[in-house]
């Protein structure tokens, strides 16, 4: 009887467990079916504004010259900014310099929507890629619509597949800015004008805050892509920019010290040797096309950053002296005036205190000392 009670029991609490347990359910289920909502493509995009202002950029008319073309793809690659407005996934956006943005309206959110977003707005932006052609400039953003070696992915030799699916996803955007009429001469800073609705360069880069540091000659030199003898690195860095080429030789007639040469141009164009020895530019040729070369090997930094006036820093910031040939003398834990000891000159020791216990029993007793005048004090024969 006992057993089959305890059985009894242990089906009830089953039966209490099964019941509570859909009643769980039941509760969460309708929970659940009340806050399903249904996401499409225009409460998606709700949020998402298409306002485009077009820009009025004064351009040249000259068409734009090789070494033009060049220049742009030094100075806008690796360029940052911040978006604007929310750039899409893809190769699609067509911007005509100074008109109108393609798509724009619904097509544009519909393309949002379809191929996902690349940058927010406020994002931060990179121009990873430029191409110059002969009436547009296309500017990857980000990466590009595509991944690197696309075509080589689909290719296997004996079941090793070239490029290795690593599951990276295209993440970056392209815009292509169409000159009508042909390419101009236009410069870089112009360009960042011209996509101005779609991307924000005003926020000043690290060349550009560094060179707003330095005096104002210097910070004319670098804004003009001058370079200076007696730049150093950054300084030159932030005025021409990363160099072609670099080549490392030993000093003529010397067996240690080494310099370093940066090339930038390639003939046609006019070539610059910047040579550095050390942190600094202590050489500049300039070869131009039909012209003899032009040789810089003056300071021209009219004494800011004077070599004469640099500390370096070396192990113990000093070499060790006596005062006497510019050395200063090794530090000391005497006092000024006190002999070295073991010398014939006799020291002051110190004075004896009293305890706290002594002053306070001792009588006190008018000075007759005058308040100028010190007692002399107990002296020894040094050690």
């Amino acid at each position: 009887m006992a057993f089959h009670v305890h059985r009894w029991r242990l089906r009830a609490a089953e039966l209490t467990a099964w019941f509570l347990a859909g009643a769980v359910a039941c509760v969460l289920h309708g929970a659940a079916r009340a806050q399903v909502f249904v996401v499409g493509e225009k409460s998606a995009m709700a949020s998402v504004s298409t306002d485009f202002h077009p820009t009025r950029i004064e351009l040249p008319s000259a068409p734009i010259t090789e070494r033009g073309k060049r220049d742009l793809v030094r100075n806008l690659e690796a360029e940052q900014g911040f978006a604007h407005r929310a750039l899409p996934v893809g190769e699609d956006l067509i911007l005509i310099a100074n008109g109108n943005l393609t798509p724009t309206g619904d097509a544009y959110k519909e393309m949002l929507y379809k191929k996902g977003q690349s940058a927010a707005p406020g994002d931060r932006v990179v121009l990873t890629a430029v191409t110059v052609k002969d009436d547009r400039i296309v500017i990857d953003l980000n990466g590009g619509p595509y991944l690197n070696h696309r075509f080589l992915r689909h290719i296997d030799i004996n079941d090793i597949p070239l490029v290795p699916q690593d599951g990276a996803q295209v993440t970056g955007c392209r815009v292509t800015l169409v000159f009508e009429g042909g390419l101009p001469e236009v410069s870089a800073p112009e360009v960042k004008a011209l996509l101005d609705p779609i991307v924000d360069f005003g926020v000043k880069t690290s060349a550009e805050a560094y060179a707003d540091s330095l005096p104002p000659f210097l910070k004319t030199a670098i804004e003009q892509h001058y370079v200076l003898v007696g730049m150093d690195r950054k300084m030159v860095l932030a005025a021409m920019g990363e160099p072609l080429s670099k080549v490392r030789e030993l000093v003529p007639g010397s067996t240690t010290r080494r310099y370093e040469e940066w090339i930038y141009g390639q003939p046609p164009q006019t070539v610059r040797f910047v040579r550095f020895e050390g942190d600094r530019v202590n050489q500049l040729r300039i070869a131009a096309l039909g012209k003899p070369i032009v040789l810089h090997d003056k300071n021209e930094l009219r004494g800011y950053l004077d070599p004469q006036d640099t500390h370096e820093i070396a192990m113990g910031d000093e070499k060790p002296g006596n005062g006497e040939n510019g050395g200063r003398k090794p530090p000391t834990m005497l006092k000024p005036g006190e002999a070295v000891p073991g010398s014939s000159k006799r020291v002051l020791l110190p004075v004896p205190t009293a305890s706290p216990a002594q002053v306070k029993s001792a009588p006190v007793t008018p000075s007759t000392t005058p308040a100028d005048k010190t007692t002399d004090l107990p002296t020894a024969s040094a050690p």
